[in-house]
C-alpha cells in the first residue's frame, strides 16, 4: 500500500491598516472554507467516497491508490453538482448536501494540491497530501471529524485513510479484477488488527495522527 523584523519607527501619522500586509495567519484564512461550507464539504467528500465503496471505482478516478482516493474525492465535493453530474452518478433522486459556495477568488485544492517542492498540480502523494495540504489534529481517533484523515508511516511505505464518522474507509493501492482495492473497517477491527503497524493507537510509532485538510476551518 502507498500508503504527511520589528523595527522602531519616528511618531509620524499613523499607517493606514489597509497599507499593511496581510499576515501568514491572515492569508491562510483567506483560502478557509467557512463553518458552513466545511460541514457541507464534509458531507459531498464523505458521500463520494462512500459510492466508491458501494458501487465500485468511478471511471473518472485515475491512480487508484489511498491518495488517489482522496483526491478524486475532494475534487468531486468541490464541483459543482448540476443535474448531469448526479444522473451520471445515479445520485439524480436522492436528497444530497448543499453544494460548496466559495467566497470570491476562492479557489481550494480542487486539482491544484501543494507540492513538496513548492508547485502545484493536479497529483499529490501521500506524504504531500500530509504535509502541503493538511494540518495535524491528534494522534487520538477520537477528535477525527468526518472527512479526516489517518496517516500511518510504514518508512517506505505511507498510507492514508479517511475517518467517516462511524467508520474508516481507504483504498489498498492494489486493485485486480476481482477486487477493486477499497475497505471499509469499523473502529474495533482498526485498533485489533493483527498487524498492529495498522492500529491506530497513540503508543504505535507507525501511526503518526489524524490530519485535516488545510482549507478547511472546522
Amino acid at each position: 500500500m502507498r500508503l504527511a523584523v520589528l523595527a522602531v519607527l519616528p511618531l509620524l501619522a499613523p499607517v493606514p491598516v489597509a497599507a499593511a500586509a496581510p499576515t501568514p495567519a491572515a492569508t491562510a484564512r483567506s483560502t478557509w472554507l467557512d463553518a458552513t461550507q466545511s460541514q457541507h464539504f464534509r458531507a459531498w467528500f464523505t458521500l463520494i467516497v462512500a459510492e466508491q465503496l458501494k458501487h465500485g471505482p468511478n471511471p473518472r478516478w485515475r491512480h487508484r491508490d489511498c491518495a488517489g482516493l482522496v483526491r478524486f474525492a475532494v475534487d468531486e465535493a468541490l464541483r459543482p453538482h448540476d443535474y448531469r453530474w448526479r444522473r451520471d452518478n445515479a445520485l439524480a433522486d436522492r436528497p444530497l448536501p448543499p453544494d460548496v459556495t466559495l467566497r470570491t477568488g476562492q479557489q481550494p485544492w480542487r486539482g491544484q494540491w501543494r507540492q513538496i517542492g513548492g508547485t502545484r498540480g493536479a497529483f499529490a502523494s501521500a506524504m504531500a497530501l500530509i504535509q502541503e495540504n493538511s494540518r495535524f489534529v491528534s494522534r487520538d481517533i477520537s477528535q477525527a471529524r468526518p472527512g479526516d484523515l489517518l496517516f500511518f508511516d510504514q518508512g517506505d511505505d505511507q498510507h492514508l485513510m479517511i475517518w467517516m464518522g462511524d467508520y474508516i474507509a481507504y483504498n489498498t493501492g492494489g486493485a485486480r479484477k476481482d477486487d477493486d482495492g477499497m475497505r471499509a473497517v469499523n473502529v474495533q477491527q482498526l485498533f485489533t488488527w493483527r498487524d498492529v503497524r495498522w492500529q491506530p493507537r497513540i503508543d504505535n510509532p507507525n501511526f503518526v495522527g489524524v490530519f485535516r485538510l488545510s482549507f478547511l476551518s472546522h
